[in-house]
């Protein structure tokens, strides 16, 4: 390609939609306020109908100035309409490639197109808002292989995700089964929904004082009987797990994970399509993130560290797949990404570090009983209800740091370090020796007593990632220092 072009045409039409969505309110504001005669108001509907024409006419200008060329393996981008602003992108710079697909762009046989360079700041990405289908995947290739034409190869599905199949160089590593999104469903409480929406709408008809007398008489005649209690509830409960099962199939009903030799390619939705690809020399760590109720369905979260982000609202930042059988996520990370390994047997924390948690004074419970001590707000007219809520706050923070004690793991070998924190909810947190970019090693007054430190490793990542362990023992804080300055040996210059 050797000359510059224009985006897509109909991106006028989506920033014009998105001005009039913004400026509705306003607009049903002074349309209220043609019967009020004050000059405020008259000047008010001026300046607004101004700034709108306005506006507008930028929106046209910007898509005959702003336009993008893909020349000697690079994105050639201007834009601005007073100020001019050239950047020239290399593909290589490149490292994990976004699509957005709304219900819109899909009826248009359109997508939206980010690639991520891992730069921080507005400049950070290349963005397609509105770009034709085969153009995407034609620029896609080009950053790939880094050549005019490519053409896709085929692939197969894997309904089963016990075998993987593999069509040429890409594997379908998991697509959920019907299994699969029910437990989702439940999992992430989607039933719940049709709660607060009911609520919702008994708080506005509380506000047309008619309708809520007359919405009072029909409840009192339909809760005068048992059985139609019963019935109304058993109805209610189906509803609500219809709603929550339909609203998980929407959100991952098609979701794939998938993988060639370089890149990791993760899709979703149903109706508004997302698809999201990492490099995989990008990835700089795992985690494998269970919640309480996850555990106890044997479910599990894994979350890749990319150094290159993942933009904002996408995927669930950098979810493979938030509801994934626990055995079946250790498997898939070897899969995907042979060189990561999971470890099963970790070290426990030592019997002193368990002192140390529980009688750290907790400032927040300390705060709280003052507070309500104070205040003492009676609640279901119980004078003394404060002291109660002061004891299950405490009982609350016990169990918590009982559970985080015990649940608190680490590892160390020669290439890896590993370790598992949380409370309620866990992350198993494991990286190489080569993608950590800095460690610290700190330690309190009382951990120096003990002979306890506490770790942390920073990853590169958009923002930068942190991971930490406390109360350590000090022998193994020794190691995980002379672990990481031994990674000199590994590191090769560019």
């Amino acid at each position: 390609m050797n000359d510059f072009k224009h985006y897509h045409p109909f991106i006028i039409f989506m920033n014009l939609w998105t001005l009039v969505k913004n400026s509705f309110t306003i607009f049903i504001f002074f349309i209220v306020s043609f019967a009020l005669s004050s000059p405020l108001y008259s000047y008010g509907r001026i300046a607004f109908l101004l700034f709108f024409t306005l506006a507008v006419i930028k929106i046209i200008l910007d898509w005959f100035v702003d336009k993008y060329e893909i020349v000697n393996e690079s994105f050639q981008i201007r834009h601005g309409l007073f100020i001019k602003n050239e950047r020239i992108v290399p593909f290589t710079k490149v490292q994990n490639v976004q699509r957005q697909t709304s219900f819109i762009h899909r009826l248009f046989g359109l997508t939206s197109l980010t690639l991520e360079t891992g730069i921080a700041g507005s400049d950070g990405a290349v963005v397609f808002e509105v770009i034709a289908v085969k153009e995407a995947d034609r620029i896609e290739e080009l950053v790939k292989k880094g050549e005019s034409e490519i053409e896709t190869s085929p692939e197969i599905r894997v309904e089963e995700y016990p075998e993987v199949e593999s069509k040429m160089d890409r594997i379908i590593h998991f697509t959920p089964t019907k299994k699969d999104v029910l437990k989702a469903s439940f999992t992430s409480f989607s039933f719940l929904l049709l709660i607060p929406i009911v609520g919702s709408i008994f708080s506005k008809i509380e506000k047309f004082e008619w309708v809520e007398n007359k919405a009072k008489g029909i409840f009192s005649r339909i809760f005068e009987s048992s059985f139609t209690i019963v019935i109304i509830i058993i109805l209610f409960i189906i509803v609500s797990i219809i709603i929550g099962i339909a609203r998980t199939y929407i959100k991952y009903g098609k979701y794939e994970i998938a993988s060639d030799d370089e890149r990791i390619y993760i899709t979703k939705g149903v109706l508004h399509e997302s698809a999201f690809t990492i490099t995989k020399n990008n990835v700089q760590a795992i985690e494998i993130r269970q919640s309480a109720i996850k555990r106890l369905l044997g479910l599990a979260e894994i979350k890749v560290i990319s150094a290159g982000g993942v933009g904002e609202g996408v995927l669930e930042a950098n979810s493979l797949y938030p509801f994934l059988p626990i055995n079946r996520a250790y498997e898939m990370i070897h899969e995907i990404l042979p060189s990561y390994e999971v470890i099963q047997t970790m070290e426990r924390l030592p019997r002193k570090s368990f002192w140390v948690r529980m009688l750290k004074p907790s400032w927040f419970w300390i705060i709280s009983t003052l507070a309500l001590l104070y205040f003492k707000p009676p609640i279901w007219d119980i004078e003394q209800a404060w002291w109660i809520i002061s004891v299950v706050l405490l009982l609350i923070i016990i169990v918590s740091r009982l559970l985080n004690y015990f649940n608190t793991r680490y590892t160390l070998n020669e290439e890896f370090i590993q370790f598992k924190t949380g409370s309620f909810e866990t992350t198993v947190f494991i990286s190489k020796r080569t993608k950590i970019i800095e460690i610290s090693v700190t330690r309190s007054k009382i951990q120096q007593l003990l002979g306890l430190a506490s770790i942390l490793t920073v990853n590169h990542a958009k923002p930068f990632h942190y991971s930490s362990v406390d109360d350590v023992p000090l022998e193994m804080a020794r190691n995980f220092y002379a672990w990481y300055v031994g990674r000199i040996d590994q590191i090769k210059t560019e």
